[in-house]
């Protein structure tokens, strides 16, 4: 079987690098740019799909009737296009000069794409806030960006009038609601979405195009450390891997979506990846739904939906994956003997390419589609690494490709994707056709390019899908972009025998033990987290110890069933307190971690049980769901401490 990616024609060799590669069929084909020479920018990208699907429908949101969600009411290409064009002209009456920036704060809804749209009708540049930011990254965000106006739904306006006295340059908030309750005076001009929309349509302007270099969007990195870094994203950017999933799909690499595809939005659109989606679908004039803004509700958004198109993160899949399983497991006997006899048959097939079988589609699986609507044709997983065991399972249960892309915000989400067909399992895929890969030596960490019979290295992505800067951040900005245009991203990959990247370590969060030892936490972390007793870790080591330590989340359920077995009593919180229990997942942990290929030095030597999982409420995980370690270290420094006396003890 040849490999799926080669290297790059008339690369040249340099030490401490392997050279580049790209996706085989696109191997002497420039870096693609775009799928139309006349679509340059996201403006004229929309202007595709309302060309496509003028009088069909677009933009979607379930209306709540005597406080119960209807079905899913539409607005067509050309309604959304000419709300575009009443906001862009108000905002160029108003002023705003070109490539300005305007913020955007509030949950997925219409008008906040719609408010994008007029943003590039105008070549003006969006600022997305996350709706989990606390007050003083909005602020350093609101400030360093210069925004003088945000579109904000009714939730958020009063988060930004409490910051009034700090927002030097605030003027306007334009509420996406149709009514706001203002508290107390301020000087801020409040209007709402309609009535600014209004002011666009008394007074016309002629568009102002912007170009493939001008900005889209600032998206800001959620870092897991300190402020967040504006990541600087051109129209050229966004489009250019947007115009790679479709040119993979003219080869048969990656789905195929016309008009008629349907996808839900939920995942944060303050974040690319769900950008990245959204522009796919609106350039083949596709419906997009938006959920009504509560995730305990997406599940009921879902079903009135029926996407054709499922795109999400490791943390929902590992929740269906949790509770199918966990549902077989209750009912037993022939019901679970049913399941893994046909699971394992459908796991064999898959091995030969074969993602469907009749009989068990609708004898065991019928209903596992069915909580993603029924019509799910494709599924696409980002902004994490997902289990081997949980990617196999929705290839089986859904009878369909599942691809997990790779890549961060500054390289326009999309880096690298799974292609179709693909059953085998430990990697992410092929470069994108837009950009090239290398990797890198780290020789603190022993990954060298020449290591056989794998190189690995540190991931270098170089392409049209890459950052220029980090908005008003030099120095940052030569920290991760190379004279020659690499950007390093700081994870560590390798290449497989089918030329495929596997993503094994990350080269940023490493900490050095007293005997010299470097240990990559991440790393650590996802291993321990594949035990079924295991929700969530944090494992941290001290450069003075010789040792790591771990708070570790134990899974409700299981601890739950384990602690019947042993006659224990009452609340998960109570039971985390057990030493028992504390001892068994002690050594449960020790013998997973080792079975695993963790070295002894990798593996925590105490442990805390927590009981209230991470979450971003508690400030401990990020937006995208990864974990805050400054903030986790800060949280439970106390238990750390304890944690280290406990292993001296020893």
């Amino acid at each position: 079987m040849s490999a799926l990616t080669v290297e790059v024609p008339g690369a040249v060799e340099r030490p401490g690098e392997g050279k580049p590669r790209k996706i085989r069929q696109f191997a002497n084909k420039p870096l693609t740019v775009t799928y139309d020479e006349n679509v340059q920018t996201l403006y004229d990208n929309f202007n595709k799909g309302v060309e496509i699907s003028g009088n069909k429908p677009c933009y979607g949101k379930r209306m709540i009737i005597n406080g119960e969600p209807g079905p899913y009411v539409w607005l067509t290409y050309n309604e959304v296009a000419a709300r575009r064009n009443n906001i862009a002209s108000a905002f160029i009456k108003r002023g705003f000069a070109e490539r300005e920036n305007i913020g955007l704060f509030s949950v997925n809804r219409m008008e906040w794409t719609i408010a994008e749209h007029a943003c590039f009708r105008a070549n003006l540049c969006t600022v997305p806030l996350y709706d989990t930011l606390g007050t003083e990254a909005i602020e350093y965000i609101c400030n360093q960006t210069e925004l003088k106006m945000i579109f904000a739904s009714n939730y958020k306006i009063k988060a930004l009038l409490s910051l009034e006295s700090k927002l030097k340059y605030l003027k306007t908030i334009v509420c996406m609601d149709d009514e706001f309750v203002v508290e107390g005076d301020t000087k801020i001009e409040i209007i709402k979405f309609s009535d600014f929309m209004n002011e666009g349509s008394l007074s016309p302007q002629e568009e102002r195009k912007p170009g493939r270099d001008d900005p889209a969007t600032i998206c800001y990195t959620s870092g897991t450390t300190g402020l967040p870094k504006g990541v600087v994203l051109s129209h050229g950017n966004i489009l250019s891997d947007v115009s790679s999933v479709r040119a993979c799909g003219d080869e048969g690499l990656a789905p195929v979506f016309t008009s008629e595809d349907v996808v839900i939005s939920y995942l944060p659109l303050a974040h690319v990846f769900e950008r990245v989606i959204s522009h796919l679908f609106i350039g083949i004039g596709a419906r997009i739904g938006f959920y009504q803004g509560d995730t305990l509700k997406l599940v009921e958004d879902i079903g009135a939906l029926s996407p054709t198109f499922f795109p999400s993160v490791p943390r929902l899949y590992n929740r269906i994956y949790d509770k199918v399983l966990a549902g077989v497991k209750s009912k037993g006997g022939l019901a679970e003997k049913l399941f893994s006899y046909g699971f394992n048959s459908k796991k064999e097939g898959l091995k030969k390419g074969k993602f469907k079988n009749w009989i068990w589609d609708i004898l065991l699986f019928a209903k596992v589609k069915e909580r993603l609507g029924g019509k799910v044709r494709a599924l696409i997983t980002g902004s994490a690494p997902l289990s081997p065991e949980v990617l196999e399972f929705f290839r089986i249960a859904f009878g369909c490709d599942v691809h997990e892309g790779y890549g961060q915000t500054e390289t326009s989400a999309g880096a690298c994707l799974t292609v179709s067909g693909e059953t085998t399992l430990g990697h992410v895929g092929v470069p994108l056709p837009c950009c090239e890969i290398k990797l890198v030596d780290v020789p603190e960490m022993e990954y060298f390019s020449t290591d056989k019979p794998h190189p690995r290295g540190e991931i270098c992505i170089k392409g049209n899908n890459c950052f220029k800067e980090y908005f008003k951040q030099p120095e940052k900005t030569k920290e991760t972009i190379d004279e020659e245009g690499w950007v390093h991203t700081g994870d560590i990959g390798l290449w497989n025998d089918r030329g495929c990247l596997a993503v094994i370590d990350r080269k940023k969060n490493i900490f050095k033990l007293a005997q010299g030892e470097y240990v990559a936490p991440e790393k650590v972390e996802s291993v321990i987290c594949k035990h079924p007793m295991i929700s969530q870790a944090f494992v941290y080591g001290d450069s003075f110890q010789s040792c790591c330590v771990g708070i570790i989340v134990p899974d409700e359920d299981a601890v739950s069933a384990w602690a019947k077995q042993n006659s224990l009593n009452g609340s998960l919180q109570e039971i985390c307190k057990n030493e028992t229990l504390l001892k068994f997942l002690l050594k449960e942990i020790l013998a997973f971690s080792k079975s695993n290929d963790l070295k002894g030095f990798e593996i925590p030597r105490a442990i805390h049980l927590e009981h209230s999982p991470f979450s971003i409420e508690n400030d401990l995980l990020t937006p995208t769901f990864k974990l805050k370690r400054n903030e986790a270290k800060k949280f439970y420094l106390k238990e750390i401490e304890n944690l280290y006396t406990q292993t001296k003890e020893k």
